[in-house]
């Protein structure tokens, strides 16, 4: 049987969609986050490590976890001495002695690359609105400054972006995974505040009055230098920021008191403390030259260690575009007023997942019986069958590809796509055995004539959607244009050619 270009054209689609989903069957559990400056992170615990072993307990999930740290680190009323703590990972081994679990956040390792949404993986969701009118690139600076104070906190699993509604309103929304309704609304609710100090002196805070240019590219910022250090490596950054003459005069007022470091003579004796609603995030350096200077330039300087130099240059640039962003936005010039608050539990998307299984089962066993039925045909009724479970398949691994967390609402646009793929097959089918007075060929044509029709049709009603409702409904919308996209360019006219193939039979 010779296949034709277009099912040559599905079955690479179908494997390139295997190759990006490419699904995992490895076992035990993935490290979220890890504790800056916490023991963990000392002995080079790093995120996206897979721990496989505690204290020579197998860690196949994350139930298996939590049961080895809770024999570790039993809960106990008085002080207990520091536990040898034994790590495995897929590559490597780390030895800690302390009193308490590692400070790490860890969950499954996933199944797939296929992202879920909070609807699926648990958590809560906010949709947040300034107090005032805010234009579209003034909600990109908050989704910035949000992110980085989120960030700040720890926090993983964590997504901020803009929505808006069909009346032009701009919104944010907030997901994040693992998140009580109560933990979400403290974080975003609070206005933020930056502070620069030298002891308990405040010499800048974030944002345009003090600070008027932070350089982000060029010469001007960057890194400039990598080593080894201390069994791993260390790499450092700076760039440049101008602050406003105010500033600068009370820069040189405080400065113009300190003396000099005894153990760093090139530096003085403080150091300039960079603190984000109150908590310090960074502590920098001041060259002895600036001591009393009413400068308006000022190099600001930091690192980022690893146990590699690309981990460790990795490190430095986020840690260097994390400072420029708090320098830039500094605290939110508005309130916050949370219009939406919803929370999702971990088992309800189980629940819903397997609910969503078997309808899937139903579906495919009703319209099997009901194409053969129709049609008296098993070829047929496969080819059916397989060309709508294929649409599914590759609108998945797009979605995988573009990272979009998959929502019951993106789900539902599955579904529809699937729906309406069915309905395109059965119009093809339809034309097919007709016994009109023309060829196979032109039936054929006729019939992907209405599918085009049809698909145009379902494209002019998702694009509104796809903004309509602060964007909540634009999973469904996005997955409903992907899938029928997908049936039209690829399964639909793949499918017309394998009936072809049957009919001559």
């Amino acid at each position: 049987m010779k296949f034709s270009l277009r099912i040559w054209l599905l079955i690479f689609a179908l494997i390139g969609a295997a190759l990006i989903i490419a699904p995992s069957f490895e076992k035990g559990v993935v490290i979220k986050s890890v504790e800056q400056n916490s023991t963990a992170y000392e002995q080079g615990l790093r995120t996206n490590m897979l721990i496989t072993t505690l204290n020579d307990k197998s860690v196949n999930n994350f139930a298996d976890y939590t049961k080895a740290i809770g024999e570790i680190f039993p809960e106990k009323t008085q002080p207990v001495n520091k536990t040898k703590l034994i790590i495995k990972t897929k590559d490597s081994e780390f030895l800690l002695y302390t009193d308490k679990p590692p400070q790490i956040t860890v969950s499954d390792i996933p199944k797939s690359r296929i992202k879920t949404g909070l609807d699926l993986s648990g958590g809560a969701r906010a949709l947040v609105k300034p107090e005032i009118s805010v234009s579209r690139a003034e909600i990109n600076d908050l989704i910035a400054t949000t992110s980085n104070r989120l960030n700040t906190f720890g926090i993983a699993d964590i997504s901020v972006r803009a929505v808006s509604d069909l009346s032009g309103n701009n919104f944010m929304l907030v997901e994040v995974a693992g998140a009580t309704p109560s933990d979400l609304k403290e974080l975003v609710s609070k206005q933020g505040k930056f502070e620069a100090k030298i002891g308990n002196d405040t010499v800048f805070i974030g944002g345009e009055r003090d600070i008027t240019y932070v350089a982000r590219t060029g010469e001007q910022s960057g890194i400039y230098s990598c080593s080894a250090y201390q069994g791993g490596e260390v790499c450092s950054f700076r760039f440049a920021i101008s602050l406003s003459e105010e500033s600068a005069k009370r820069h040189a007022n405080i400065t113009s008191k300190l003396g000099i470091n005894s153990s760093n003579p090139q530096y003085l004796e403080k150091q300039l403390d960079l603190y984000l609603d109150e908590k310090l995030v960074d502590s920098l350096y001041i060259s002895r030259d600036l001591k009393g200077s009413e400068t308006t330039q000022i190099s600001i300087s930091g690192s980022g260690m690893g146990a590699t130099r690309k981990e460790a240059f990795d490190n430095a640039i986020n840690n260097m575009k994390h400072l420029q962003t708090i320098l830039i936005t500094g605290s939110l010039p508005y309130k916050l007023e949370i219009v939406k608050l919803d929370s999702i539990s971990p088992t309800l998307g189980r629940e819903f997942t397997k609910n969503l299984i078997i309808l899937a089962l139903v579906v495919f066993i009703a319209v099997s019986f009901v194409l053969f039925v129709r049609y008296r045909r098993i070829k047929i009724t496969l080819a059916v069958i397989l060309t709508m479970f294929s649409e599914a398949f590759i609108t998945l691994a797009i979605a995988a590809l573009i990272k979009w967390n998959l929502d019951a609402p993106s789900i539902a646009g599955i579904i529809a796509g699937m729906g309406t793929g069915v309905n395109d097959q059965i119009v093809i089918l339809s034309e097919a055995v007709s016994k009109e007075q023309i060829n196979l060929k032109e039936r054929i044509k006729n019939a992907l004539f209405i599918i085009f029709g049809a698909f145009f049709t379902i494209i002019a009603a998702m694009i509104p959607l796809f903004w309509a409702g602060a964007g909540m409904l634009k999973g469904f919308a996005l997955t409903t244009i992907i899938g029928v996209s997908v049936g039209i360019l690829i399964t639909r006219p793949a499918f017309a050619d394998i009936v072809k193939l049957i009919v001559k039979e």
